[in-house]
């Protein structure tokens, strides 16, 4: 395959509640409430069929719909994927600096999909598991190691 390593998340525990495998990806996300129309940013720490677990500095509640983009390539052109989201999900996240000290404070959200269009769907399929080796290749400029 391509020149990345697309890991997924494996459970050590029996009881594990996921229905779909999880791919580790770093990329930005852009949300609103459904209620509000303002703009926000938010990045994908993994990715899955039935939802994202996103990085936000913002403090919602769980149960927050959200209408949420996501852009990522799909051979030369740019696609976007869009969703109504549930938080289904809350837990406090900080990032420590090379001395140990907290460099970034937010939140981890588990956000389930409640609304997606079919074709939307299809992108998502094709974006987690049907990329061509061009397409790993220009992936992991935005994907983790």
């Amino acid at each position: 395959m391509g020149g990345i390593e697309e890991k997924m998340e494996e459970s050590l525990d029996s009881n594990e509640r996921r229905r779909y495998p999880r791919v580790l990806i770093h990329m930005p996300l852009e949300y609103q409430d459904t209620g509000n129309s303002s703009l926000r940013g938010a990045m994908v720490v993994n990715a899955g069929e039935g939802g994202f677990l996103i990085e936000s500095t913002r403090d919602m509640p769980v149960d927050t719909k959200l209408n949420i983009t996501l852009l990522f390539p799909i051979g030369f052109e740019l696609a976007d994927f869009k969703a109504v989201a549930q938080i289904v999900r809350k837990e406090p996240y900080s990032r420590k600096n090379s001395e140990g000290y907290p460099s970034w404070e937010g939140y981890r959200y588990g956000l389930e999909f409640i609304k997606v269009l079919e074709e939307d769907r299809w992108k998502l399929n094709l974006f987690l598991g049907g990329r061509s080796e061009y397409e790993e290749t220009f992936l992991g400029l935005f994907c983790q190691p």
